[in-house]
């Protein structure tokens, strides 16, 4: 938590953003949707997908002549799982490594290494921003936050994070590496509010955080779904469990753990 403190630093402080009634609302809703077992098996799920980022994220596996750690760490992110191929098609894998090395323990500001990495990959913006972001977070969940398109999206304004956070914190920000340290100081904000042990699933820390606000999207997705579409389509639309597993990249296990 000091290095997750540390590059949240150039934040400040400030009063507490979190809309505690709505984020108690959302989790009464949850818990509707989920058992506690459930969530807590996606949290065991996460801290086991972070130990395996930890060991890809290791130098000497970025730069490994067989690209296996940056083919796996491409393949553990939802937003690039059905893109190794082609991102590796465009850039050697040992090329990504060094990127990767680079964003994860270069010693450039947060922000600065998070615009480099996301104006260097050859992948759409959104998709870099959320990859940086998972390789980030997953590789050391104290020191770094997440931020996906369901937990803030500038393009709609729309995710997790607006509803759990007071209208007057703006999530805006000028360029990929600012916004994430500023879905980093609405996130700290979330971990530190004292109502925070129940808004995560138990010993859960920062993957506790990641749980709670899929489990928020999850519950939001499905109530603009339950307005707008039919019955029939509302009944394809995987349960929360499900959602959530998919959303946070361990739907599927790789074959460390089969």
């Amino acid at each position: 938590m000091e290095l997750r403190q540390a590059n949240l630093a150039e934040i400040g402080g400030g009063a507490a953003v979190v809309d505690v009634p709505s984020a108690q609302e959302f989790l009464a809703e949850i818990h509707k949707r989920a058992t506690r077992e459930q969530l807590d098996a996606i949290v065991a799920q996460l801290q086991r997908k972070s130990e395996r980022f930890a060991q890809w994220l290791e130098p000497p596996a970025l730069h490994a002549e067989d690209g296996a750690a940056v083919r796996a760490l491409l393949g553990g992110v939802f937003a690039t799982r059905r893109r190794v191929s082609a991102v590796l098609g465009t850039e050697p894998a040992r090329a990504l490594g060094a990127r990767i090395e680079a964003l994860v323990h270069g010693s450039a500001p947060l922000a600065e290494r998070f615009d480099g990495f996301c104006a260097q990959v050859d992948l759409p913006a959104a998709t870099a921003a959320e990859l940086a972001s998972e390789l980030l977070h997953f590789g050391d969940p104290g020191a770094h936050w997440l931020w996906a398109r369901w937990t803030w999206n500038p393009e709609t304004r729309t995710g997790a994070l607006p509803l759990v956070v007071h209208d007057d914190f703006d999530l805006e920000a000028d360029g990929p590496g600012a916004t994430y340290v500023k879905v980093g100081e609405a996130v700290r904000f979330l971990d530190e509010t004292p109502e925070a042990a129940s808004f995560r699933p138990r010993e859960g820390g920062p993957l506790g955080t990641d749980v709670f606000l899929v489990g928020v999207y999850s519950v939001y997705m499905s109530t603009v779904l339950g307005l707008k579409m039919s019955q029939e389509f509302n009944a394809v639309v995987p349960a929360l469990p499900e959602l959530a597993r998919r959303l946070l990249g361990v739907h599927r296990p790789t074959h460390q753990e089969r």
